[in-house]
This record gives C-alpha cells, sequence and structure tokens, in this order.
C-alpha cells in the first residue's frame, strides 16, 4: 500500500510520536510518506530512512486565507504525484484541510485529544460536525474521547485505538548525576512543551511541598524566566527525551486537558511509575498500579508522590506492574495492527 500520513507542525510531541512510530512500523511493508509543515521539526529526524518526508511550508497551525489555500492546492499537488491508497490525518489544521482536498474514501482522521477543540476551541465544533462526513474514519486516542466525540453529534464511523510506542533505546549513562550528587535522593520528572494543554504552574507548586525531590521538565523550548525553587530544573528541548525515563523515580505530567499522552507511556516502558492529573484519557492509561490519575491540586499531587516514593514495597511493586502495563496494552505492534486493520478496509473497498 502507499500510505501518506499528515500532521501539521514537525516539532515533537505526542501526536509527532505516533507519526513516526507508526511510519517507521509501517514501512518495511508499504511504501510511507510523512508530510507535515516547519523545515526544522525534531520529528524529521526520527523518521527512517525508507520513508518518503516532505515538507509543505504552506501547512501552519495559525488560521490564514491565503496560506491555508495555498496549502489547499499543495495537498493537491501531492495527492495527484504520490497517488496514495490511504491517506491518514493527524492535527486540527491537518484534518480540515485534508478532508477538503483529498477523496473522503481513503482518508482516516486521528483527533489526538479532542478536548482541544471541545473545551479550547469550541467554534469549530460545527466545522468539525460538518467534516465527519468527508472522511472514511474518525480515530479517537481513548474512550473518553471517543464518548465526548459522541456526544458532541460526531459519530460517523468513530473508532478508538490506543496510542502505542517502541520502547526508546537505553542512554549510555545517568543524565541526572549531577542532580543525584546535590543531595536529592528522588527524581521527579516531567516531559511536556512550555505552552497550554500543560500546566508548569502547578508542576512548580508541588515541588514547593516536595523539597527533598528533584523536580525537572524536559521540553522547554525557551528559558523559564519566573521564579522557581532550587529543586527545580529546566533541561531545555532534548530529542529522544522520553528515555530519561529510566534515570527518573516517578513521572508527574500535570495537564489542564489531554488525549492519551505518550509521555506517560514511555514512562510506563521503563517500568517508570506515573502521577497525572485526571484528564483525558488519562485514567484509562494509570490504575492505582503502575501509577494515579488525580484531581489538579497540589497538595494532593504531593502526598500521591510521597505516598508511591517513600515505601519501597509500594515503589518496587508499582515499577513492575507499570512495565507490564506497557507490555500488554501499549506497543507498537498492537496500534500497528489496529491501524492497520482499518487501512486494508479502505484498500480492500470496491468504493475506494
Amino acid at each position: 500500500m502507499r500510505i501518506l500520513q499528515i500532521i501539521t507542525r514537525s516539532e515533537l510531541g505526542g501526536a509527532q510520536s505516533v507519526v513516526v512510530n507508526l511510519a517507521n512500523s509501517l514501512c518495511s511493508e508499504n511504501e510511507v510518506t510523512v508530510a507535515a509543515g516547519g523545515n526544522e521539526g525534531k520529528m524529521w529526524d526520527l523518521l527512517d530512512s525508507r520513508v518518503c518526508k516532505i515538507k509543505i511550508p504552506s501547512l501552519k497551525r495559525n488560521i490564514s486565507l491565503l496560506n491555508d489555500l495555498r496549502c489547499y492546492f499543495a495537498l493537491q499537488k501531492l495527492y495527484k504525484k504520490i497517488k496514495p491508497d490511504i491517506i491518514h490525518l493527524h492535527s486540527s489544521k491537518a484534518g480540515v484541510l485534508g478532508r477538503l482536498a483529498f477523496p473522503k474514501s481513503k482518508i482516516i482522521f486521528t483527533v489526538h485529544g479532542f478536548d482541544t477543540i471541545r473545551l479550547a476551541h469550541k467554534q469549530f465544533l460545527q466545522l468539525e460536525r460538518f467534516l465527519q462526513y468527508r472522511c472514511n474514519s474518525i480515530v479517537s486516542v481513548s474512550k473518553y474521547d471517543q464518548m465526548n466525540l459522541i456526544k458532541e453529534g460526531i459519530d460517523k464511523n468513530v473508532v478508538t485505538v490506543y496510542n502505542g510506542i517502541k520502547r526508546l533505546p537505553s542512554l549510555p549513562k545517568d543524565p541526572f548525576k549531577d542532580i543525584t550528587s546535590s543531595g536529592f535522593h528522588r527524581k521527579v520528572l516531567c516531559i511536556a512543551r512550555l505552552e497550554p494543554p500543560k500546566d508548569v504552574d502547578l508542576f512548580i507548586d508541588v515541588a514547593k511541598k516536595l523539597p527533598d525531590y528533584a523536580f525537572i521538565w524536559i521540553g522547554n523550548q525557551k528559558e523559564y524566566t519566573q521564579d522557581y525553587p532550587k529543586n527545580v530544573f529546566f533541561y531545555g528541548n532534548i530529542t529522544n527525551a522520553g528515555a530519561y525515563c529510566e534515570f527518573a523515580d516517578l513521572f508527574f505530567l500535570p495537564s489542564n486537558f489531554e488525549g492519551l499522552p505518550i509521555v506517560i507511556l514511555e514512562a510506563l516502558s521503563f517500568g517508570t511509575p506515573v502521577v497525572a492529573s485526571k484528564v483525558g484519557g488519562i485514567p484509562e492509561i494509570l490504575n492505582g498500579e503502575n501509577g494515579f490519575a488525580v484531581d489538579n491540586n497540589a497538595e494532593t499531587i504531593a502526598k500521591t508522590i510521597r505516598y508511591i516514593l517513600d515505601d519501597k514495597a509500594t515503589y518496587t511493586q508499582m515499577c513492575v506492574k507499570a512495565k507490564a502495563s506497557y507490555e500488554t496494552d501499549f506497543t507498537i505492534d498492537k496500534m500497528h495492527d489496529q491501524y492497520l486493520e482499518l487501512y486494508q478496509k479502505i484498500y480492500m473497498s470496491p468504493h475506494r
């Protein structure tokens, strides 16, 4: 099959990780192309050499009538050039323009967190209701999102496919050695951009309540200039940051809304327990054995982190359960097989 994957931005994030994992797993037996906006995004470096990479300068997150028209025609030109059998769209802007530009019978659109539209950008709900008829299938990454899509009247061929990952290779040495030698006996890691929906203020508030633990934030694209305590460390934007989870004692993700975060799956793959905000699909990942989904309250979160880290038996058991939950439910192979089933239905359809 000729498979075209399109995503709006090439800067690393959860949706980009799904594109990379899916493209790399498919390219051994299929002709795979990944198209995205942005020339310098770190996503390009992670794609297999067998994946064709196409940069579309006019594919941008911001709305601009002139630029979006350019992108629409660029997508049509791309379609004529590669003649894909399957078109898999990711993220809102690519999802809108792709569903307008391409034949609907070939399109799968993955919604990487419906709350981005449902809560943060309600003005686009009516457009999404219309565009559900411009694709073959809509994929939600959690049952939570599927339920809310249907509630909002977007119910045509909606299915859930959980995100899956391939565990990253181990780093050659402990990247937090300096922090450990500074006297912090536990390390709590967060990997996220410094932008909504992530809640860096909550992260810092929790750190203040646990001054004997180091709190490490990876993924800030710029320097964090507000005041923060001495046990908080900002490491910047790092490729394959998920590998740092192996050297953290616990992973903490503070969010106001989410889909199914890849960074949580990366932590679980290394046997690192997780505490995260009880939003989106997170409660479908964390079951009280591999970690906890909790309300966005600094005191509650701090108590939960202490509960996990201060009891050796509890912590050891949760590490085991964390890795087991990844291996059972969130591998790249499982995600690959479920998407391949959707692709094959389109490919074998006489109406394609």
